[in-house]
Parts: C-alpha cells; sequence; structure tokens
C-alpha cells in the first residue's frame, strides 16, 4: 500500500522525530502521535515550526516528533520565556511548547500566568499526570487531595486547576482533553494551532509507572469513566466546504481570524465557551462532582495577541540586516539634541 502523502508532499514519517524513550502506554505518547497527524493533515512545513519545553517527562516530548523543526529543551518551568524570545525573534514561526503539571504548576507557575495574560501566540500542551514521573513519582501541584501513593504517602494539599488558572490568567483559549480521546484531542491540537494567541490544552496523561491507579484521578480508568464531553468538536480549514449534519440550534461555529472554524456540536448540556464568566462557573460545578470535563471550555478569538500589540515590521527581526536594526547617524543626532 501506498504512503499517504499531504498536500505539500510529505509524509507522516516526516513528521516524526526519535523513537519515544518513554514507558509504554505512557500518555505522553499519545499526545506526540496526536500532534504529528494534526501537523500532517494540516500541511504545516515542519521547518515553519519551533518547539520548545522545559524539564520532566513531558518536556523530552519534543525529541519524538518533527525532527526537521527548530527546538530547544530549557529550564525547569521556564519554557514560557523562551518561547516568548524566539517568536518575537521570527513571528513567522509556528509555536509548540510542551510543558508538564511540574513544570507548569510548581516551579513554572509564574512563568506561565505571564504568558497567558499577554495572549502570546503558540500553542502550550500540559501533558498532567499529577506526579514527577522522572524523579519517581512524587505529588505534583495537580495531585488530588487525598490520594495515596505507595511510596510517597498522602497528598494534603488541594490541586492546582490548570485550566481555572489559565482562565483566570486571561488566556484566549483554554480547553481540556485526556489522552484516551485521540479525536477530541486531535481535534484541539488543530484547532490551537489555527488560533491567534495562547492556545492552553490541559491533558490528563496516565503516567501508567507512578500514578495509574483506578481510583486516581489522572489514571485512564477513571478518565474514561469520568470524562464529560461538552461538545463533539470538529476543525474546518479554510479551503473545504463546511458540512455539517447536526440539527440546527445544536451546533456552535466558532470563526478563527485566518478563515478556519470550529465546530461545536451541543452535547449533555447548553454550553457557550465564549463566556468566561460562565466556563469559571462550569468548572466550579464540574470540581464539586469529580467530574473531568473536556473540550473547548474557553475562546475569545477577538483578543490581541502579544505581537498585535507592537509594531513589528514583516520581515521577523532575526533577518533584519544590521543596518535595519541600527538606528541612524541622524535619529541618534535627534535624540541627543532633545537631551540638552
Amino acid at each position: 500500500m501506498a504512503e499517504k502523502i499531504n498536500e505539500i508532499g510529505l509524509s507522516r514519517a516526516d513528521y516524526k522525530g526519535k523513537p519515544s524513550t518513554l514507558c509504554l502506554g505512557c500518555g505522553h505518547n499519545a499526545i506526540v502521535a496526536q500532534v504529528i497527524a494534526a501537523c500532517f493533515e494540516l500541511n504545516i512545513p515542519p521547518e515553519n515550526v519551533i518547539k520548545v519545553s522545559g524539564i520532566g517527562c513531558s518536556s523530552k516530548a519534543p525529541t519524538y516528533f518533527m525532527d526537521r523543526s527548530f527546538g530547544f529543551n530549557g529550564l525547569h518551568g521556564r519554557m514560557p520565556s523562551l518561547a516568548t524570545g524566539a517568536l518575537f525573534g521570527d513571528t513567522s514561526l509556528i509555536g509548540i511548547g510542551i510543558s508538564g503539571d511540574g513544570d507548569t504548576a510548581s516551579i513554572g507557575m509564574g512563568q506561565f500566568k505571564h504568558v497567558t495574560r499577554r495572549n502570546v501566540p503558540m500553542l502550550y500542551i500540559v501533558a498532567n499526570n499529577g506526579v514527577y514521573g522522572l524523579t519517581k513519582g512524587q505529588f505534583s501541584a495537580t495531585a488530588e487531595e487525598g490520594l495515596a501513593l505507595k511510596k510517597q504517602g498522602h497528598n494534603r494539599y488541594v490541586p492546582v486547576d490548570i485550566v481555572w488558572e489559565a482562565i483566570a490568567g486571561r488566556a484566549s483559549f483554554v480547553a481540556r482533553s485526556f489522552s484516551g480521546d485521540p479525536k477530541q484531542l486531535k481535534a484541539l491540537i488543530m484547532a490551537g494551532l489555527h488560533h491567534n494567541g495562547i492556545a492552553v490544552i490541559d491533558v490528563i496523561s496516565p503516567c501508567v509507572t507512578f500514578n495509574n491507579q483506578d481510583e486516581s484521578f489522572h489514571s485512564y480508568a477513571w478518565g474514561k469513566s469520568h470524562e464529560v464531553a461538552l461538545h463533539e468538536l470538529s476543525f474546518v480549514p479554510p479551503v473545504r466546504a463546511i458540512k455539517v449534519d447536526y440539527a440546527e440550534g445544536e451546533n456552535l461555529e466558532v470563526p478563527l481570524y485566518d478563515g478556519t472554524h470550529i465546530i461545536l456540536k451541543k452535547l449533555s448540556q447548553d454550553y457557550q465557551p465564549n463566556d468566561r464568566a460562565k466556563a469559571m462557573k462550569m468548572l466550579e460545578e464540574a470540581n464539586k462532582k469529580n467530574e473531568l470535563v473536556t473540550g473547548l471550555i474557553y475562546i475569545n478569538p477577538q483578543q490581541r495577541s502579544l505581537f498585535d500589540l507592537y509594531n513589528l515590521p514583516e520581515t521577523p527581526l532575526n533577518r533584519l540586516k544590521a543596518d535595519q536594526l541600527r538606528p541612524s547617524p541622524e535619529s541618534l543626532d535627534e535624540i541627543n539634541q532633545l537631551m540638552y
């Protein structure tokens, strides 16, 4: 059987990276698979992508996709500043940041808050398993209160809700998914890659080695039995006709800035993801019920991104020549004159 080729002449193999060294069955591998699938189907040249990460099992993930892309693995919790600088330097690149619950919700919380409020245009995936898998399974900030692990005792603290923090931090696209739901996850990744601003996707990604007990909120068994999808979600590229078979009044079409659309089919509840206050209320109610609510939780397509706030030239900053970056002698003379 001939290998499938996308519209720019690349196969799925062109989007792969090094072989994974993560545990067999790790949810992070499922995230990698959907990043590969999304970029392949969206016809994104790997050379147009920069992938950045911090420290942890999750932050190893960029090694396993698109080895032809630019990439940087930085310090623990410092991925957002790396991404901000890199994307400011070349606004033509598509930014994909991979982080973990420890990398984002503990040491990196300060940077996470600032990258969301600045609305840096990038896809920010949090592979959330509730433990520090790289250092033998200590509780992370997202571990549920009362969780008992064999070698760690009981967790005494209330968890950090990454989706809640992202909405509170004024992120313009916030979603949650489950690594065991590849169809939904891929659609959210595709939509996030086309969003003009930060697209935060909190992915419950079970750690099969340290945190996959059936009663754990980050396990496969719990995720499958407690997932409550807000809607069925489809991503529609601009060049394809929009075809939906939903009855009138049962779907919501969300246009993005570049002509793409997200189609949301209502399932269990009448939910509008463009209402920030209702999103917070819905999360509060879901947390009380211990429900894993997944889908597009909040979006504001009109919110200006960080780059919209600056008078950046069309040519990326890293491609400007020295004489274009330096002030002219005349402008320096004018500035000096104003000082006297």
